[in-house]
């Protein structure tokens, strides 16, 4: 007896390739991350975004305060109040430093102004998911716009600050307009670990838990507080990489050539050397790498 066997129909035809298909009809992948000129010609156009985020976040910083936008500047100066009390008086750091209030209120000022910002760029993307999400813009806006908002306090605390150097002696000069480009260089500086941090962040919201304890071991090693010089001119049998370590600090570099600028007792000699050559070294590393780094996660912010 014989047994048919019935032959199985024939596969169909594979469909097209998914690339295929798009190209075909012109389609493009949904948050695909543009080129790196076009990246920065976008955040660039959105420009007038960015200031009126800062300048929105800054107005609702202190809404629920009776005292409102008294608190940015009374919070650095009770700050400067407690390290002068402690470091000044307890343990003695200000025996040797001329015009100590007003060494010690500018490195309060100017390490807040670098803390700030990188601490809300920690935040920058994982605690606007919101916004992410709703809307189609150049994520390293919202980075930028944390630095530009702590930048916009810290001018706002500048007014303090001037009447503090005033009141304690210090004579109005014209090195004073090299504030100008020393903010210009740590707000770079700001806005690039800020991106770095927000990508980081934005994986791992951990990091802003522990970012604290890094910023507050950061500070103590900046001079915000102490003299470097002076106790680098002590201890001269320290190793030659912790020397160099301090003196190449960028928040030290930024808080010396401020202090350089706004008090006449704290001389050039107090500076390391090729200072502006630092300053403008860590602005662009930070600056142009923190970007790319944040610029090749583009595509991931706000997804999973």
């Amino acid at each position: 007896m014989s047994q048919v066997l019935d032959t199985p129909p024939p596969a169909p035809a594979p469909p097209d390739d998914p690339a295929v298909l798009a190209a075909r009809y012109g389609l493009t992948i949904s948050g695909a991350r543009p080129s790196l000129p076009a990246y920065v010609r976008s955040l660039w156009a959105h420009r007038h975004f960015i200031t009126a985020f800062a300048t929105a976040k800054l107005t609702a910083q202190y809404s629920q305060a009776k005292l409102g936008q008294v608190w940015q500047v009374a919070t650095p100066l009770l700050n400067a109040a407690v390290y002068y009390f402690i470091f000044g008086v307890l343990m003695g750091t200000s025996r040797g430093v001329p015009d100590y209030v007003p060494f010690l209120v500018t490195g309060v000022f100017v390490w807040t102004f670098t803390q700030s910002s990188i601490m809300a760029g920690t935040r920058a993307i994982s605690g606007s998911l919101g916004l992410v999400r709703a809307l189609h813009f150049p994520r390293a806006a919202l980075p930028v716009s944390y630095a530009l908002q702590q930048l916009q306090q810290l001018l706002f605390s500048m007014a303090a600050l001037i009447v503090i150097l005033l009141c304690f002696g210090v004579p109005l000069s014209a090195s004073w307009l090299l504030a100008l480009p020393t903010l210009a260089l740590q707000f770079v500086f700001n806005a690039g670990v800020a991106m770095v941090m927000a990508r980081l962040g934005s994986k791992t919201p951990d990091i802003a838990q522990l970012m604290p304890f890094v910023l507050r071991t950061w500070m103590y090693v900046s001079g915000v507080m102490w003299s470097i010089d002076r106790v680098l001119s002590g201890h001269q049998g320290m190793p030659h990489v912790v020397l160099l370590a301090l003196e190449c600090n960028p928040a030290a570099v930024y808080i010396d050539l401020m202090r350089f600028a706004l008090i006449d007792t704290f001389h050039a000699g107090q500076l390391p050397h090729h200072v502006w050559a630092l300053a403008v070294g860590w602005a662009l590393l930070a600056g142009v790498g923190g970007f790319i780094y944040f610029w090749k996660a583009e595509e991931t912010y706000g997804r999973g």
